[in-house]
């Protein structure tokens, strides 16, 4: 990756970011720090990596991508709203009555939205099946997914994981957002998922460990992902909940409280500056 597509793609996280927080302070509830933590990773997918059209949202052949950590919707509806699926301006309708832009994404009634997630566990099944699916159809596109960390102790995950791994769905990319914190506290003191990567790959997967606020180190596991033909792929990304905003970093009390306005201006300025 060139210096410029760097900053281009750096630039679009931190749009993503000052979004997000706009949009809850606007909406008054939310998740700021698991959606603040993926933001470099959509950037990557959606203004990088992933084949898709925003005129034609429906196009048989795109690639697709199924937040299985639904709460994390701010995050996906910036990133949607900047790619062109929908306007800017209605992330300020986010979680509002009759808003097509919902605490979780709702597949029926956002552009751009695969899936309706929230339930967590449930996703990464629904991506594995949207590779099935596509397969059956001859289509060869790839389907990228982000699961939480906590997310990952839910059972229906590992039963996900263990039929991609044994049906060799290769076109399946599933980003683990490995901050270690969930709603209660530390994932490590609550329900410890160590060792990830040799579970992961005791299940079969093609498995990768990042920095998921490196772009570079993205792009390069996306890469291995396109050159793995056997295996569905996991990347291991070490991320920091609340990513950008220094009161919210590494801080479980950001989980699913929304910045009052004098909150959102200091973490807005950080953004602006950073």
């Amino acid at each position: 990756m060139n210096k410029t597509e760097l900053n281009r793609l750096t630039g679009i996280a931190r749009e993503i970011r000052i979004l997000i927080i706009k949009m809850l302070a606007e909406a008054g509830s939310g998740h700021p720090g698991g959606s603040l933590s993926i933001a470099d990773i959509l950037s990557y997918l959606y203004f990088k990596e992933m084949r898709i059209d925003p005129q034609n949202p429906e196009m048989q052949d795109r690639d697709r991508f199924l937040l299985s950590k639904g709460h994390a919707a701010p995050a996906l509806y910036a990133a949607l709203a900047l790619r062109g699926f929908f306007p800017v301006e209605d992330l300020f309708s986010l979680r509002k009555i009759h808003s097509h832009l919902q605490g979780h994404p709702h597949h029926i009634d956002t552009p751009g939205v695969e899936a309706s997630t929230g339930s967590l566990g449930q996703g990464l099944s629904m991506a594995g099946g949207m590779v099935i699916g596509c397969k059956l159809s001859q289509s060869e596109a790839n389907i990228f997914s982000i699961i939480g960390d906590g997310e990952a102790q839910e059972g229906q995950i590992w039963e996900a994981a263990m039929t991609a791994g044994f049906r060799g769905l290769a076109n399946l990319c599933v980003f683990l957002d490995y901050n270690d914190l969930q709603i209660d506290g530390r994932v490590s003191k609550i329900k410890d998922i160590y060792p990830v990567k040799e579970k992961w790959q005791a299940f079969r997967w093609h498995v990768l460990e990042i920095d998921g606020h490196n772009l570079e180190e993205i792009e390069t596991a996306v890469d291995s992902f396109k050159s793995e033909k056997e295996k569905p792929t996991m990347v291991i990304a070490r991320t920091t909940k609340g990513k950008g905003v220094s009161f919210m970093e590494d801080g479980v009390d950001w989980h699913g409280v929304a910045p009052n306005r004098e909150e959102a201006e200091k973490a807005l300025k950080e953004l602006s500056n950073g």
